[in-house]
């Protein structure tokens, strides 16, 4: 019922607001519902797209390589236990799992799931620069020499990409300020 619901929305609060983040938190997921609601026409499953949203980054260590994975595997627990079909809760891993941007998205909605998460890239330089000192400061346990030859080789492979956004609409919106801020912290690093 009610309560199991406002007990896993509190449980997601309280995952989002661990010390360790400073990026990764509920201001993320925040923006990212702002995005969502401009597109949710676009969407085939837009439920679906907006419970991914809530997950994807739900589970988040920083030196972890399964923080999706984990993420994507609470969500559809959290699925099964309020009895939403196999369909969803695959659609919902697999729209997870995507986030970890290794690979071309699967169809609309995850082109889009993929463009919102990453769409922090193309905002405005002083926005930029703060979630790129909140990156930092979630990494602090790495030397900075280290930290900086790794974010570098991260940067390198998005502006290296034919293009950073999947969809026309954010291409239209965030590509070229995506370009310039990512070569600029390059540059700065």
């Amino acid at each position: 019922g009610i309560e199991k619901n406002l007990d896993t929305f509190g449980r997601l609060c309280m995952l989002y607001k661990e010390k360790h983040r400073r990026y990764h938190t509920l201001a993320h997921i925040n923006a990212t519902l702002n995005h969502l609601d401009r597109i949710k026409d676009e969407l085939i499953e837009p439920f679906n797209v907006e419970l991914a949203l809530w997950f994807h980054d739900v589970i988040y260590q920083p030196f972890s390589p399964t923080n999706e994975l984990d993420s994507a595997n609470l969500a559809v627990q959290f699925l099964k236990q309020n009895n939403l079909d196999a369909e969803t809760q695959a659609s919902v891993f697999d729209l997870i799992m995507v986030t970890l941007h290794s690979a071309v998205p699967d169809g609309n909605d995850q082109a889009y799931l993929v463009d919102i998460d990453l769409s922090i890239l193309g905002t405005p330089t002083p926005v930029y620069q703060q979630y790129s000192k909140d990156v930092r400061f979630e990494y602090k346990r790495v030397p900075y020499f280290l930290y900086k030859s790794k974010r570098k080789e991260v940067l390198r492979s998005f502006l290296g990409r034919d293009v950073i956004y999947n969809t026309s609409f954010f291409r239209a919106k965030l590509e070229s300020q995506a370009r310039v801020n990512m070569q600029t912290e390059i540059d700065g690093l």
